[in-house]
Order: structure tokens, then sequence, then C-alpha cells
């Protein structure tokens, strides 16, 4: 990478489908030279983010132009920096669509998601 970051990603890499999304964004970003770090949120990484691993893996969080952003939000910050994912992050940031999308996120996906990663913890702990 030849440009400092200039967004940092935490994501669930114990999470089959963030898992296999972000690996499809680390390509991109490699292959585009992209100022964008990825950190797994269970490995030594989430100390920079001040935050414990339950609400680290509650949520996608991104670091953009000084601010920590969560869930769709962080979202829509990753996706304005990805060539081929621009459209997405205009599209779904409109007015209105961006409110019922964020919300079928926060309300649906993101629990569910953090559901499955509870099971899996118990599973592995239990």
């Amino acid at each position: 990478m030849s440009a400092p970051p200039i967004m940092r990603v935490l994501y669930n890499g114990a999470c089959p489908i963030c898992r296999f999304e972000i690996e499809h964004w680390k390509k991109v970003t490699a292959r585009r030279d992209l100022p964008i770090v990825f950190d797994d949120l269970n490995g030594p990484a989430r100390a920079d983010w001040n935050m414990d691993a339950d609400e680290a893996a509650q949520r996608l969080h991104v670091r953009w132009k000084g601010r920590r952003l969560s869930g769709f939000p962080a979202f829509l910050a990753l996706w304005s920096q990805m060539p081929g994912m621009r459209w997405l992050a205009w599209s779904l940031g409109l007015p209105g669509l961006r409110q019922v999308v964020g919300a079928a996120y926060d309300r649906v996906a993101a629990p569910m998601l953090y559901r499955a990663h509870l099971r899996r913890q118990a599973r592995r702990d239990g």
C-alpha cells in the first residue's frame, strides 16, 4: 500500500458471511492499491478501536475522516471508497432509502449475524 490508510474497517473474521464479503473487498483494495486497512476484531488490532469484543461483533465499524461509523453508515462509507461500489453508496445513501435500508440492517441483518456469532461462540466454548 503506497499511501497511508484513509480508512480502517473493523469486522468479525469469525463470521463466515462477514469474512467472505471482507475477503472480496480486501482483494479489490489490494488490486487497486487503495488505502484501506481491514482489522479482524478477533486479533490484536481491536485494541486500537477502544471497544470490547462483544460491542465490536454487533456491527461493521469504519474509521474515516476522523470519525468512527458503525452499522449501515459504515457500509456507505466503505462502499463510497470502493470502485464499482460507489453507485451503491450513492443510491442507498439517498434520503428515504438510507433510512429504510439502514433500519433493515440495524433491526434484522446485524442482529441475525450477531446471534449467529453468539451461537458459534457458545459451541466453541461449550
